[in-house]
């Protein structure tokens, strides 16, 4: 077995540092003693680090940071466009069917010539099933982005399955015609059923319409200007 080598304990004498430490006061740094010589390179140095991180080292190093984060996010978007390159046959296909999708619905929206057409169905689906309206009203037409909605209020009275048969035929118009806040009561004198509801349609914006709108949405976007502060007031 390996003998163990007993390490020479060394003692430090306290007195003897505390002693280098007085009678400094007065007396050129260049005449102390060992250890307040290195105490005060060591406190210098210390002093030079610190200012030098905070004036110089701590702006690179948010710099660096700052580098670094845009690093990884350049690295994203490489990623991304790279995905988008490798799958762009696909997209171009999922464009293509978005498109034929967006004119299919668009062939479900009458023009404004043919609003006068779609209202008629909607009453002959009405008539057609026996039903009797106590209320047809088209409201005013609310003009979106894109397309208009028009909101008609309707009031029908007859038999339960007659008002199902209408709501069916409302659903298979070749147009887009939604029922909406549907409220049924029984009529308790006739013992028949009213149904109340604001039958919805819509229709796309003509060619004037289009321009007002972008006419609108430019003057909305110059009046959000930053620093117009007097905009909207």
């Amino acid at each position: 077995m390996a003998k163990k080598i007993a390490l020479p304990k060394v003692k430090i004498d306290f007195t003897k540092l505390k002693a280098q430490f007085q009678g400094l006061q007065g007396r050129h740094p260049g005449l102390w003693p060992a250890i307040p010589k290195a105490a005060l390179l060591l406190g210098l140095a210390s002093l030079i680090m610190a200012l030098a991180y905070f004036l110089i080292w701590s702006g690179q190093l948010e710099e660096l940071d700052a580098g670094i984060a845009q690093e990884e996010t350049l690295k994203n978007e490489f990623t991304d466009k790279m995905k988008q390159a490798v799958n762009l046959d696909v997209l171009r296909k999922q464009k293509d069917q978005v498109t034929q999708y967006v004119s299919q619905l668009e062939k479900q929206l009458p023009s404004k010539a043919e609003m006068d057409a779609l209202l008629n169905d909607i009453n002959q689906a009405g008539v057609g099933r026996g039903l009797q309206f106590e209320l047809f009203k088209p409201g005013t037409a609310a003009v979106k982005e894109y397309y208009a909605e028009l909101p008609i209020s309707i009031k029908l009275v007859g038999n339960y399955h007659d008002l199902g048969a209408f709501t069916s035929d409302i659903s298979n118009l070749p147009r887009i015609v939604t029922l909406n806040n549907l409220n049924i009561q029984l009529q308790e004198k006739t013992g028949t059923l009213s149904l109340e509801a604001v039958a919805k349609t819509y229709r796309y914006l003509d060619a004037e319409e289009v321009a007002a709108q972008r006419r609108e949405a430019a003057k909305a976007k110059a009046g959000a200007k930053p620093g117009d502060k007097g905009a909207g007031k």
